[in-house]
């Protein structure tokens, strides 16, 4: 498996440090409102991320946090008129339900930066005891031209960084591009014994200290958003290295933005959409859809268009679902049994799709390859050329592929009443009597039940009417 390393600016092998391990954090949530369509796409690609080396057969240990301080929560708790932990409650409830919605499975550790203020203050401690960070006033500060290497991963130069920093952010610093670790106290904020008086962590050093704490000193993977490049996951490096004197992340994997209707995201040019909203409209498995129909490091384009598209595709994928299972029901299908021949053509699609996702996590081209073997299917079934043993690993490979991409959830299994099914079961005697006038009518009284009924050669099969 190889993965674009935004560090190296190269594809490069996946190596762990850990055989048959890999250890993941991921930026999470500032946790004051609800998450919004571009903050969809890293949720459902680092999942996809962990769902991938799962099935190549690592163990995954999965990190992904909630900022649940800062200065955002606080004047949103204001706005509120409530406490900065009462809005984190309320909006960490709101991000579990909508990551449920898109399919995003639980991280293995899903840690709060005000739960690690003892890492938090330890790791800024062996900061300043080495002469990287200085306290100032209350505030604690990483002298960014300690690190020599800082601006690697961004690959711009100190004196360019420099150059564009606002000198006046705070008198309180040596230079303008160094960055708090700390801060100190404000009337009305919430505050945590340090040894430089009462304050909260900066936004940098949460992510630092419980990737230490949770994964360990070197991780294999770190991702997020490519806004995060720089200075969030800039200033991650410098003071985790600084501090723990050994590289911080092997590989740094960042997703694309998300235009909409080909323009940047805004609330000032109102198309700002949360993912509940854009739910109500077309559901959360086609915003998941959305997200693997390019690949992640690509911009994807968000418009009712694409939506309708994405829609339209999973009915393919669902159509395909029912039909495998109609047929491998159907005992009277008369199938022959499978040859050499069907066998080795399923192990072939199953390289394609590995091919495709061990290619930097191309979910773009393993959709492509999933909706190949969707017409391979649909074509043999047509012509009744599919034999057992190919339907069943067509089936069991169909199911993998979903499984993987993380699709193929958000419908339920449909019944009907019993009243229906006597039904449906008179309207089958008619036909077979011959009697398609009262055929045609019990069709209709269904129709009107919203109920729709389609003969096949296996049979009659039914299906709820979609609402307009």
């Amino acid at each position: 498996m190889k993965i674009y390393n935004t560090l190296t600016r190269e594809k490069e092998e996946f190596i762990p440090i850990k055989p048959a391990e890999a250890r993941v954090y991921a930026c999470g949530p500032t946790v004051y409102n609800y998450i919004h369509i571009g903050n969809a796409r890293p949720m459902v690609i680092f999942d996809i991320l962990r769902r991938y080396l799962e099935y190549r057969g690592y163990h995954v240990f999965f990190a992904q946090n909630f900022t649940d301080v800062d200065d955002k929560m606080i004047r949103r708790a204001n706005e509120e008129g409530t406490t900065v932990a009462e809005v984190a409650e309320k909006y960490i409830a709101a991000y579990r339900e909508d990551a449920k919605g898109l399919h995003v499975q639980e991280a293995t550790f899903h840690p709060r930066a005000t739960e690690n203020i003892p890492d938090i203050i330890a790791l800024i401690q062996s900061l300043e005891k080495k002469g990287y960070a200085y306290a100032s006033e209350g505030d604690v500060y990483f002298r960014a031209h300690a690190f020599k290497e800082y601006g690697k991963l961004s690959h711009q130069p100190l004196e360019d960084l420099e150059a564009g920093a606002r000198v006046d952010v705070s008198e309180r610093k040596e230079n303008p591009v160094d960055f708090a670790l700390w801060k100190a106290a404000k009337p009305g904020e919430p505050s945590w014994e340090s040894p430089w008086g009462k304050g909260r962590p900066g936004w940098h050093i949460e992510c630092s200290a419980m990737a230490r704490h949770f994964l360990g000193e070197t991780i294999d993977i770190h991702g997020g958003g490519q806004d995060l490049i720089f200075p969030h996951h800039e200033n991650e490096i410098a003071q985790s290295e600084c501090a723990n004197d050994v590289p911080f992340a092997h590989y740094w994997m960042h997703n694309g933005y998300i235009n909409i209707d080909n323009r940047k995201m805004s609330k000032s040019l109102g198309n700002f959409f949360t993912v509940r909203d854009v739910a109500k409209l077309y559901g959360y498995e086609p915003i998941r859809f959305l997200m693997l129909s390019a690949q992640y490091r690509t911009p994807i384009n968000y418009s009712d268009a694409v939506m309708e598209q994405s829609v339209a595709a999973l009915d393919r994928l669902y159509h395909c679902k029912d039909a495998l299972k109609d047929a491998l029901q159907d005992t009277a299908a008369g199938l022959a049994e499978t040859h050499e021949a069907d066998t080795q053509a399923l192990a072939a699609w199953k390289d394609k799709f590995d091919a495709a996702m061990d290619d930097d996590l191309n979910t773009a081209d393993a959709l492509s390859v999933l909706f190949e073997l969707v017409k391979e299917i649909n074509t043999r079934l047509a012509g009744g050329q599919a034999t057992v043993g190919w339907l069943q690993g067509a089936s069991a490979l169909f199911g993998t592929f979903c499984e993987v991409l993380g699709l193929l959830y958000e419908r339920k299994e449909q019944t009907i009443d019993s009243d229906v099914e006597a039904l449906i079961e008179q309207r089958q005697q008619a036909r077979k009597a011959k009697d398609f006038k009262t055929a045609d009518s019990i069709r209709d009284e269904l129709s009107a039940r919203g109920i729709e009924l389609k003969d096949t050669p296996q049979g009659v099969k039914w299906a709820y009417k979609k609402s307009e």
